[in-house]
Protein backbone atom coordinates (compact mmCIF):
# COMPACT_ATOMS: atom_id res chain seq x y z
CA UNK A 1 0.00 0.00 0.00
CA UNK A 2 1.21 3.57 -0.72
CA UNK A 3 -0.37 7.08 -0.19
CA UNK A 4 -0.58 9.40 -3.09
CA UNK A 5 0.12 13.43 -1.97
CA UNK A 6 -0.60 16.55 -4.39
CA UNK A 7 0.84 19.49 -3.65
CA UNK A 8 0.15 22.87 -5.12
CA UNK A 9 -1.06 21.23 -8.17
CA UNK A 10 -2.04 23.16 -10.96
CA UNK A 11 -3.09 22.49 -14.55
CA UNK A 12 -4.21 24.35 -17.72
CA UNK A 13 -5.75 23.55 -21.23
CA UNK A 14 -4.57 25.44 -23.46
CA UNK A 15 -3.39 27.97 -21.55
CA UNK A 16 -6.96 28.39 -19.65
CA UNK A 17 -6.60 27.84 -16.29
CA UNK A 18 -8.37 24.83 -14.44
CA UNK A 19 -6.76 23.68 -11.51
CA UNK A 20 -5.78 26.12 -8.96
CA UNK A 21 -3.24 25.09 -6.82
CA UNK A 22 -4.37 21.33 -5.40
CA UNK A 23 -3.40 19.86 -2.19
CA UNK A 24 -4.89 16.55 -1.41
CA UNK A 25 -3.49 13.34 0.68
CA UNK A 26 -4.98 9.97 0.09
CA UNK A 27 -3.72 7.72 3.07
CA UNK A 28 -2.62 4.26 1.72
CA UNK A 29 -5.06 1.97 1.96
CA UNK A 30 -7.86 4.25 2.11
CA UNK A 31 -10.57 5.63 -1.00
CA UNK A 32 -11.19 9.40 -1.61
CA UNK A 33 -13.86 10.83 -3.83
CA UNK A 34 -13.39 13.80 -5.33
CA UNK A 35 -17.24 15.03 -5.86
CA UNK A 36 -18.05 18.02 -7.94
CA UNK A 37 -20.10 18.98 -11.25
CA UNK A 38 -18.98 18.80 -14.30
CA UNK A 39 -16.69 20.79 -15.83
CA UNK A 40 -14.92 21.46 -12.45
CA UNK A 41 -11.71 19.56 -12.74
CA UNK A 42 -12.25 16.25 -11.50
CA UNK A 43 -10.91 14.61 -14.49
CA UNK A 44 -7.91 16.92 -15.41
CA UNK A 45 -6.64 16.37 -11.69
CA UNK A 46 -7.06 12.55 -12.26
CA UNK A 47 -5.23 13.03 -15.37
CA UNK A 48 -2.20 14.72 -13.53
CA UNK A 49 -2.28 12.00 -11.19
CA UNK A 50 -2.26 9.53 -13.86
CA UNK A 51 0.54 11.08 -15.39
CA UNK A 52 -1.19 11.48 -18.79
CA UNK A 53 -0.87 15.20 -18.30
CA UNK A 54 1.47 17.52 -16.99
CA UNK A 55 1.08 19.72 -14.33
CA UNK A 56 2.09 23.56 -14.51
CA UNK A 57 3.33 23.44 -11.31
CA UNK A 58 3.43 21.46 -8.04
CA UNK A 59 4.48 18.09 -7.36
CA UNK A 60 2.97 14.44 -6.95
CA UNK A 61 3.94 11.73 -4.84
CA UNK A 62 3.39 8.17 -4.91
CA UNK A 63 4.84 6.96 -1.55
CA UNK A 64 8.17 7.97 -1.07
CA UNK A 65 8.68 8.72 -4.71
CA UNK A 66 8.01 11.95 -6.60
CA UNK A 67 6.49 11.20 -10.00
CA UNK A 68 6.00 14.81 -11.18
CA UNK A 69 7.40 18.10 -9.99
CA UNK A 70 10.06 20.74 -10.85
CA UNK A 71 12.43 19.00 -13.40
CA UNK A 72 10.69 15.45 -12.41
CA UNK A 73 8.41 13.39 -14.59
CA UNK A 74 7.64 9.75 -14.61
CA UNK A 75 6.14 7.97 -17.53
CA UNK A 76 2.30 6.88 -16.95
CA UNK A 77 3.72 3.40 -16.96
CA UNK A 78 5.98 3.79 -14.38
CA UNK A 79 4.06 4.74 -11.99
CA UNK A 80 2.48 1.78 -10.91
CA UNK A 81 -1.43 2.98 -11.05
CA UNK A 82 -3.51 1.58 -12.11
CA UNK A 83 -6.31 3.29 -14.48
CA UNK A 84 -10.71 2.82 -14.86
CA UNK A 85 -12.25 5.19 -17.29
CA UNK A 86 -15.70 5.93 -17.60
CA UNK A 87 -16.40 3.86 -20.41
CA UNK A 88 -13.76 0.88 -19.00
CA UNK A 89 -12.14 1.03 -23.19
CA UNK A 90 -12.17 -2.84 -23.46
CA UNK A 91 -11.08 -4.02 -26.61
CA UNK A 92 -13.91 -5.09 -29.11
CA UNK A 93 -11.93 -8.12 -30.83
CA UNK A 94 -11.09 -9.74 -27.19
CA UNK A 95 -12.76 -11.92 -25.15
CA UNK A 96 -13.11 -11.03 -21.60
CA UNK A 97 -10.20 -13.27 -20.45
CA UNK A 98 -7.72 -11.85 -22.92
CA UNK A 99 -8.75 -8.41 -21.99
CA UNK A 100 -7.69 -8.80 -18.71
CA UNK A 101 -4.60 -10.54 -19.29
CA UNK A 102 -4.01 -7.30 -21.47
CA UNK A 103 -2.92 -5.88 -18.04
CA UNK A 104 -0.41 -8.29 -17.23
CA UNK A 105 3.56 -8.13 -17.82
CA UNK A 106 3.91 -9.07 -21.50
CA UNK A 107 6.20 -12.14 -20.05
CA UNK A 108 2.37 -13.57 -18.12
CA UNK A 109 0.14 -12.60 -21.25
CA UNK A 110 0.41 -16.15 -22.69
CA UNK A 111 0.20 -18.27 -20.22
CA UNK A 112 -2.98 -15.37 -18.74
CA UNK A 113 -1.54 -16.35 -14.86
CA UNK A 114 -4.08 -15.08 -12.15
CA UNK A 115 -6.11 -14.06 -14.75
CA UNK A 116 -8.88 -16.66 -13.10
CA UNK A 117 -8.36 -14.85 -9.61
CA UNK A 118 -9.41 -11.82 -11.01
CA UNK A 119 -12.38 -13.21 -12.70
CA UNK A 120 -13.30 -14.40 -9.58
CA UNK A 121 -12.82 -11.04 -7.70
CA UNK A 122 -14.76 -9.63 -9.51
CA UNK A 123 -17.68 -11.55 -10.24
CA UNK A 124 -17.04 -12.57 -13.52
CA UNK A 125 -16.06 -16.57 -13.15
CA UNK A 126 -17.29 -18.98 -15.37
CA UNK A 127 -18.22 -18.98 -19.10
CA UNK A 128 -18.09 -14.77 -18.57
CA UNK A 129 -14.31 -15.77 -19.80
CA UNK A 130 -15.07 -15.93 -22.93
CA UNK A 131 -17.45 -13.68 -23.78
CA UNK A 132 -16.64 -10.70 -25.77
CA UNK A 133 -17.40 -7.14 -24.41
CA UNK A 134 -20.38 -6.75 -26.71
CA UNK A 135 -22.13 -9.90 -25.03
CA UNK A 136 -21.70 -8.03 -21.50
CA UNK A 137 -23.88 -5.89 -19.69
CA UNK A 138 -22.35 -2.10 -19.02
CA UNK A 139 -21.64 -3.48 -15.09
CA UNK A 140 -20.08 -6.71 -16.71
CA UNK A 141 -18.21 -4.55 -19.08
CA UNK A 142 -16.89 -2.00 -15.77
CA UNK A 143 -16.02 -4.88 -13.41
CA UNK A 144 -13.27 -6.20 -16.20
CA UNK A 145 -12.17 -3.00 -16.94
CA UNK A 146 -11.76 -2.49 -13.15
CA UNK A 147 -9.91 -6.14 -13.12
CA UNK A 148 -7.50 -5.36 -16.30
CA UNK A 149 -6.90 -2.91 -14.23
CA UNK A 150 -5.57 -4.44 -11.05
CA UNK A 151 -3.97 -7.43 -12.88
CA UNK A 152 -0.54 -5.51 -12.60
CA UNK A 153 -1.13 -5.03 -8.97
CA UNK A 154 -0.86 -1.40 -8.76
CA UNK A 155 -0.96 -0.15 -4.88
CA UNK A 156 -3.05 2.47 -5.97
CA UNK A 157 -6.44 2.42 -8.80
CA UNK A 158 -7.85 5.72 -10.08
CA UNK A 159 -11.70 5.38 -10.88
CA UNK A 160 -12.73 8.05 -13.44
CA UNK A 161 -16.94 7.85 -12.97
CA UNK A 162 -16.57 4.11 -13.75
CA UNK A 163 -20.11 3.85 -12.77
CA UNK A 164 -22.28 6.79 -14.36
CA UNK A 165 -23.06 5.08 -17.72
CA UNK A 166 -24.62 2.36 -15.50
CA UNK A 167 -28.65 2.39 -14.95
CA UNK A 168 -29.37 3.16 -10.58
CA UNK A 169 -29.76 -0.55 -9.61
CA UNK A 170 -26.85 -1.80 -11.84
CA UNK A 171 -24.63 1.17 -10.71
CA UNK A 172 -25.45 0.24 -6.92
CA UNK A 173 -24.31 -3.47 -7.79
CA UNK A 174 -21.49 -2.83 -9.65
CA UNK A 175 -20.14 -0.01 -6.96
CA UNK A 176 -20.83 -2.39 -4.38
CA UNK A 177 -18.97 -5.24 -6.38
CA UNK A 178 -16.45 -2.30 -7.33
CA UNK A 179 -15.56 -1.67 -3.86
CA UNK A 180 -14.97 -5.14 -2.32
CA UNK A 181 -12.69 -6.19 -4.79
CA UNK A 182 -10.64 -3.10 -4.12
CA UNK A 183 -10.88 -3.56 -0.38
CA UNK A 184 -9.42 -7.03 -1.26
CA UNK A 185 -6.79 -5.74 -2.82
CA UNK A 186 -6.00 -3.13 -0.19
CA UNK A 187 -5.50 -0.42 -2.72
CA UNK A 188 -5.36 3.19 -2.28
CA UNK A 189 -8.18 4.84 -3.96
CA UNK A 190 -9.32 7.93 -5.55
CA UNK A 191 -12.54 8.02 -7.44
CA UNK A 192 -13.99 11.00 -9.12
CA UNK A 193 -17.65 11.61 -9.48
CA UNK A 194 -20.53 14.16 -9.86
CA UNK A 195 -23.01 11.29 -7.74
CA UNK A 196 -23.33 12.80 -4.36
CA UNK A 197 -24.54 9.57 -2.97
CA UNK A 198 -21.42 7.85 -4.68
CA UNK A 199 -18.93 9.88 -2.71
CA UNK A 200 -20.87 9.26 0.80
CA UNK A 201 -20.86 5.32 0.56
CA UNK A 202 -18.10 4.91 -1.50
CA UNK A 203 -15.27 6.50 -0.05
CA UNK A 204 -13.33 7.24 3.34
CA UNK A 205 -12.67 10.73 2.41
CA UNK A 206 -14.56 13.54 0.22
CA UNK A 207 -12.96 15.89 -1.68
CA UNK A 208 -15.30 18.91 -2.99
CA UNK A 209 -14.29 20.65 -6.13
CA UNK A 210 -15.66 23.85 -7.55
CA UNK A 211 -13.98 25.65 -10.24
CA UNK A 212 -10.37 23.89 -10.11
CA UNK A 213 -10.20 24.16 -6.54
CA UNK A 214 -10.76 21.70 -3.12
CA UNK A 215 -13.06 23.78 -0.99
CA UNK A 216 -13.35 20.76 1.46
CA UNK A 217 -11.69 18.12 2.20
CA UNK A 218 -13.16 15.29 5.38
CA UNK A 219 -14.95 12.07 6.78
CA UNK A 220 -17.98 11.94 4.21
CA UNK A 221 -20.14 12.09 7.47
CA UNK A 222 -18.23 15.65 9.16
CA UNK A 223 -18.19 17.32 5.40
CA UNK A 224 -22.24 16.43 5.52
CA UNK A 225 -22.92 17.61 8.85
CA UNK A 226 -20.82 20.62 8.75
CA UNK A 227 -20.33 22.12 5.51
CA UNK A 228 -18.17 24.94 4.83
CA UNK A 229 -19.54 26.90 2.47
CA UNK A 230 -23.19 26.64 0.39
CA UNK A 231 -22.46 25.18 -2.55
CA UNK A 232 -20.76 22.37 -0.72
CA UNK A 233 -23.73 22.19 1.24
CA UNK A 234 -25.77 22.09 -1.73
CA UNK A 235 -23.36 19.49 -3.32
CA UNK A 236 -23.81 16.99 -0.29
CA UNK A 237 -27.63 16.89 -0.45
CA UNK A 238 -30.66 19.21 0.09
CA UNK A 239 -30.32 21.57 2.48
CA UNK A 240 -32.67 24.52 4.34
CA UNK A 241 -30.95 27.67 5.13
CA UNK A 242 -32.33 30.11 7.62
CA UNK A 243 -31.11 33.25 8.53
CA UNK A 244 -30.39 32.97 12.46
CA UNK A 245 -29.51 35.24 15.75
CA UNK A 246 -26.48 33.07 17.77
CA UNK A 247 -26.37 33.94 21.12
CA UNK A 248 -24.80 31.73 24.24
CA UNK A 249 -24.70 28.70 22.36
CA UNK A 250 -28.70 29.07 21.64
CA UNK A 251 -29.86 30.10 17.93
CA UNK A 252 -32.84 31.94 17.23
CA UNK A 253 -34.74 31.24 13.90
CA UNK A 254 -37.74 31.23 11.62
CA UNK A 255 -37.71 27.92 13.53
CA UNK A 256 -37.41 28.46 17.04
CA UNK A 257 -34.73 28.49 19.61
CA UNK A 258 -32.19 25.71 18.42
CA UNK A 259 -29.02 25.09 21.00
CA UNK A 260 -26.27 24.60 19.53
CA UNK A 261 -23.46 23.05 22.20
CA UNK A 262 -20.73 23.30 19.54
CA UNK A 263 -21.04 26.85 18.51
CA UNK A 264 -18.63 29.71 19.78
CA UNK A 265 -19.68 33.57 19.99
CA UNK A 266 -22.67 35.64 19.20
CA UNK A 267 -24.39 37.67 16.68
CA UNK A 268 -25.90 37.35 13.38
CA UNK A 269 -25.39 33.63 11.73
CA UNK A 270 -26.46 31.77 8.89
CA UNK A 271 -28.30 28.00 9.75
CA UNK A 272 -28.18 25.01 7.98
CA UNK A 273 -30.28 22.15 8.44
CA UNK A 274 -30.67 18.94 6.39
CA UNK A 275 -34.70 18.16 5.57
CA UNK A 276 -34.31 14.94 7.29
CA UNK A 277 -33.31 16.93 10.56
CA UNK A 278 -37.41 17.82 10.49
CA UNK A 279 -40.10 16.16 12.08
CA UNK A 280 -43.53 17.00 11.03
CA UNK A 281 -47.05 16.37 13.36
CA UNK A 282 -50.05 17.82 14.07
CA UNK A 283 -50.44 21.53 14.62
CA UNK A 284 -49.82 22.24 18.36
CA UNK A 285 -47.87 24.15 20.64
CA UNK A 286 -44.57 21.83 20.40
CA UNK A 287 -43.04 23.29 17.48
CA UNK A 288 -43.75 25.94 14.75
CA UNK A 289 -47.28 25.77 12.54
CA UNK A 290 -46.09 25.78 8.59
CA UNK A 291 -48.36 24.95 5.27
CA UNK A 292 -47.53 22.15 3.06
CA UNK A 293 -47.01 23.77 -0.51
CA UNK A 294 -45.49 20.84 -2.43
CA UNK A 295 -44.65 17.26 -2.90
CA UNK A 296 -42.16 15.46 -4.30
CA UNK A 297 -42.26 11.56 -4.19
CA UNK A 298 -39.45 9.49 -4.51
CA UNK A 299 -41.26 6.10 -3.35
CA UNK A 300 -39.31 4.91 -0.37
CA UNK A 301 -39.38 8.51 0.61
CA UNK A 302 -40.91 12.42 -0.08
CA UNK A 303 -39.59 15.97 0.10
CA UNK A 304 -42.36 18.11 1.57
CA UNK A 305 -41.85 21.67 1.12
CA UNK A 306 -42.94 23.98 3.75
CA UNK A 307 -44.39 27.28 3.99
CA UNK A 308 -43.82 28.48 7.99
CA UNK A 309 -45.71 31.01 9.77
CA UNK A 310 -44.65 33.82 11.72
CA UNK A 311 -41.14 34.25 9.88
CA UNK A 312 -38.92 36.38 11.93
CA UNK A 313 -39.56 40.13 11.76
CA UNK A 314 -37.09 41.18 9.59
CA UNK A 315 -37.21 38.17 7.36
CA UNK A 316 -38.12 39.27 4.03
CA UNK A 317 -41.46 37.61 3.35
CA UNK A 318 -42.23 34.15 3.59
CA UNK A 319 -40.03 31.48 4.85
CA UNK A 320 -39.84 28.40 3.36
CA UNK A 321 -37.83 24.64 4.49
CA UNK A 322 -37.98 21.05 3.46
CA UNK A 323 -38.54 17.91 5.66
CA UNK A 324 -37.72 14.74 4.64
CA UNK A 325 -40.48 11.97 5.28
CA UNK A 326 -41.35 8.47 4.30
CA UNK A 327 -43.23 8.22 1.54
CA UNK A 328 -46.43 6.94 2.86
CA UNK A 329 -46.48 9.78 5.47
CA UNK A 330 -46.34 12.45 3.51
CA UNK A 331 -48.98 15.46 4.14
CA UNK A 332 -51.10 16.58 1.40
CA UNK A 333 -50.51 20.14 -0.16
CA UNK A 334 -52.23 22.40 1.95
CA UNK A 335 -52.56 20.88 5.11
CA UNK A 336 -51.01 22.64 8.14
CA UNK A 337 -48.41 20.55 10.32
CA UNK A 338 -46.05 21.54 13.39
CA UNK A 339 -42.70 21.33 12.12
CA UNK A 340 -39.29 20.61 15.06
CA UNK A 341 -35.94 19.96 14.82
CA UNK A 342 -33.86 17.00 15.81
CA UNK A 343 -30.24 17.22 16.17
CA UNK A 344 -27.99 20.53 16.06
CA UNK A 345 -27.96 22.55 12.98
CA UNK A 346 -25.04 23.58 11.62
CA UNK A 347 -24.34 27.53 12.86
CA UNK A 348 -21.71 29.64 11.41
CA UNK A 349 -21.83 33.39 12.21
CA UNK A 350 -21.53 35.97 9.36
CA UNK A 351 -18.07 37.26 10.39
CA UNK A 352 -16.47 34.12 8.85
CA UNK A 353 -17.97 34.82 5.63
CA UNK A 354 -18.13 30.91 4.21
CA UNK A 355 -21.73 30.86 3.64
CA UNK A 356 -22.48 33.66 1.83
Amino acid sequence: MRTLQLSGITASHSSTPVLHGIDLEVAAGTTTAVLGPSGCGKTTLLRVVAGFMRPDSGEVRVGDHVVAGPGVWVAPEKRGLGYVAQEGNLFPHLDVAANISYGLPRRERRTRAGVGDLLELVGLSGDLARRRPDQLSGGQQQRVALARALARRPSIVLLDEPFSALDPELRMATREAVAAALAHERATVVLVTHDRAEALSFADQVAIMHDGRLTQVGPPADVYRAPLDRRSAVSLGEACFLPGVLDNGVVTCALGALPVPDAAGSGPCEVLLRPEQLRLGEPDASGRVAEVTRTVFYGHDALVVLRLDDPLEDSAGPVEVSARVLGDEAPPVGSRVSVRVVGAPHVVTLEDARLP
